[in-house]
């Protein structure tokens, strides 16, 4: 895991400047989406963006943030961990997980410009929105690559779900570890700096109150088939 940690973010950061355009221009809280007071014709923006993290996009050159409609990814100083002990083991390695779902929406979007379809979410007062880069759902895309789960919001979508299912079977991003729902993280993160280390997010997977990754011990004896 940490091996395929490394060579995707030395992929992501070696793509030219326009495709990491002004990415780390700053870094925002949960609730984004109160920053502007543009209005959008039609509900609808279109253009260049920064990714502030793995759910988040700013346009700036309308001064406005949203995060994507019907997915939740981890935290930009989120910690993970390999399944090679117990949840808060600290024989687990680290994986840091907010910084690689946000290196795959870079991916994702690359130096595309971006469209949203703005909505509000559950809460009714956070910009949220249905975006696409080149033909992508960028939503649906972080979902296949497992560095996203649906929200309530988004399990009614049949390609959403279907997507999550997948990725989760097949282990892939933070399905393949021991991560903290993301809802209880942000629930009970204290401490959201970036430079804060894995030990914090250790002690936290020690006490949780929700399991998101289906338990490794029961999926290792999972039944062989026998039909084939």
């Amino acid at each position: 895991m940490m091996k395929r940690c490394a060579v995707l973010l030395s992929m992501t950061i070696g793509l030219s400047a326009h495709a990491c355009f002004a990415a780390d221009l700053f870094a925002l809280g949960r609730d984004t989406g109160d920053l502007s007071s543009n209005e959008i014709s039609g509900g609808e923006i279109r253009g260049r963006v920064s990714v502030v993290d793995g759910g988040a996009l700013w346009f700036p050159q309308y001064a406005v943030a949203v995060r994507l409609a019907g997915v939740d990814a981890c935290a930009l100083p989120q910690w993970a961990f390999e399944p090679d002990g117990a949840p808060a083991s600290v024989s687990s390695p680290p994986v840091p997980c907010g910084p690689l779902a946000k290196a795959w929406l870079k991916r994702i979007v690359g130096n595309a410009a971006v469209t949203c379809r703005l909505t509000l979410d559950t809460s009714g007062n956070r910009k949220t929105a249905r975006c696409a880069a080149r033909g992508h759902d960028l939503g649906l895309e972080m979902l296949r690559v497992g560095w996203a789960r649906t929200t309530a919001a988004g399990r009614g979508d049949l390609q959403y779900s279907a997507a999550e299912r997948y990725a989760r079977s097949a282990r892939y991003g933070f399905w393949g570890t021991y991560v903290l729902d993301m809802d209880e993280w942000q629930q009970r993160a204290v401490d959201r700096t970036v430079s804060r280390g894995p030990a914090v997010d250790r002690n936290l997977l020690a006490s949780l109150q929700a399991e998101i990754t289906p338990p490794f011990a029961d999926w290792r004896r999972r039944a062989l088939r026998t039909d084939r």
